[in-house]
């Protein structure tokens, strides 16, 4: 018998890379086609992102006075501390303080008047009282949970009650000397 070998054509090596290729661009373009927009769903909508962040006039707000603002959805406390609510903020020993923080650590270099938070009671998420005139602010001057009897100071530090951590704090700066951009 003899043995017949059939002769293949060469393999066109070039051929094929550009067929391998080819082949993983046109899936990867699939895939990015089926996934940006399950992506790009989880944006922001152009609503929320209209008030990411807010501008607060301090201008008409006296010594003593707060006010409360509204942003993301959580009320913000802008407070103007007289001179006496800081000295009386500088003058309570830290160490005597569950989270213990300065008043200068709670406010910006330069404004240490303006105590700037949000609004939202560190332990169950209740709107504390004393960011609006006639409201009761508690035995520390500062505000008051009615839910569960947390007291803050006027720097919005945990003095009394079940709050584990004093009032957050948002991003904030100042734009002039009598703006201020929060978030």
């Amino acid at each position: 018998m003899n043995n017949v070998f059939i002769e293949t054509p060469p393999v066109d090596e070039d051929r094929r890379d550009f067929l391998y290729v080819a082949t993983g661009s046109f899936a990867a373009v699939g895939a990015a086609t089926v996934v940006w927009p399950m992506i790009n769903q989880m944006n922001p909508s152009a609503d929320v992102m209209t008030v990411a962040g807010i501008d607060v006039d301090l201008a008409g707000i006296e010594p003593g006075q707060a006010v409360v603002a509204s942003w993301r959805g959580k009320p913000v406390f802008v407070r103007n501390l007289t001179e006496a609510e800081q000295a009386a903020a500088n003058a309570f020993p830290t160490d005597k303080l569950r989270d213990p923080q300065t008043l200068a650590e709670r406010t910006k270099p330069g404004h240490s008047n303006w105590l700037i938070s949000i609004g939202i009671c560190t332990h169950l998420g209740c709107v504390p009282l004393g960011g609006r005139p006639g409201e009761v602010k508690g035995d520390a001057g500062g505000y008051y949970c009615p839910c569960h009897g947390s007291t803050y100071d006027t720097a919005g530090r945990i003095r009394h009650g079940p709050a584990p951590r004093n009032l957050d704090l948002p991003d904030y700066t100042f734009t002039s000397p009598t703006q201020v951009r929060i978030g």
